[in-house]
């Protein structure tokens, strides 16, 4: 394994493992961020504060007054070693409702012009697709999927919008998304899921995490309307969407 380890300022280090978005870096990122939890719950690295794991590095932050790169280096370096099972072994499945009629996708007919095919193609090709969660940012709850079929491979819009709507299901490049929150953004519009991906209250707010796949059904307005009812109310849970293993 091929990495590098980069200072970020006086109190947190940066372990690259790449300079691609690829579902390989993904892995090893998730991998190398779970070693470092079992090896923190173990009350080993002393004065690491939190981790943050993106596409292809995790940066590693400290306090400075209880640690230094020079003595974390070897440990970290130590957990790069160590085997850990596959994101593939530990994921969670998911089969998540999405709205693609007429008002839910702003950008469905623009996609399916761009890509040549008919909005109901593209449909079947997005809902037909098994993502992978590659990581959360952006904004709480906010989920980085792979892997788009190339034929959706659109770019962003050249002028994002002001308002996205929350549950709102995009595309942009080799990605996929789904807003959480109602925001600015500049990914395509294909539908809505009446799913809430993120919870303050929950033991793990954010619904979805790395490793996870996810498949999308198309469902009318009408089920989309029903479903956000009973999410709204508390008589359906967002995991009841989870499939069991």
């Amino acid at each position: 394994m091929s990495v590098r380890l980069l200072d970020a300022g006086d109190c947190a280090v940066t372990v690259e493992f790449g300079d691609r978005i690829t579902g390989d870096l993904v892995a090893q990122v998730g991998a190398f961020e779970r070693s470092l939890a079992a090896a923190l719950a173990r009350g080993e690295l002393a004065g690491v504060v939190e981790l943050v794991p993106t596409f292809r590095s995790l940066t590693v932050l400290y306090d400075p007054l209880h640690t230094r790169r020079a003595l974390l280096e070897p440990a970290l370096l130590g957990l790069l070693q160590q085997p850990t099972p596959t994101l593939a072994a530990i994921a969670r499945r998911w089969r998540l409702p999405v709205c693609y009629e007429a008002g839910f996708g702003a950008d469905l007919a623009d996609v399916a012009a761009a890509a040549g095919l008919s909005p109901e193609a593209v449909v079947q090709c997005h809902s037909g697709t098994d993502f992978n969660v590659y990581m959360l940012g952006f904004m709480p709850g906010f989920a980085f999927m792979g892997d788009l079929p190339s034929a959706l491979a659109v770019p962003r819009r050249k002028e994002p919008r002001l308002r996205v709507p929350a549950g709102s299901v995009a595309i942009t490049g080799g990605l996929s998304a789904i807003y959480p929150w109602e925001s600015p953004g500049g990914w395509r519009l294909l539908g809505r899921c009446p799913v809430p991906l993120f919870d303050a209250a929950a033991a793990a707010p954010a619904l979805l995490a790395p490793g996870d796949r996810v498949r999308f059904e198309p469902v009318s307005a009408d089920r989309f309307a029903e479903l956000e009812r009973q999410l709204r109310v508390g008589t359906l849970a967002s995991h009841s969407f989870m499939e069991a293993a």
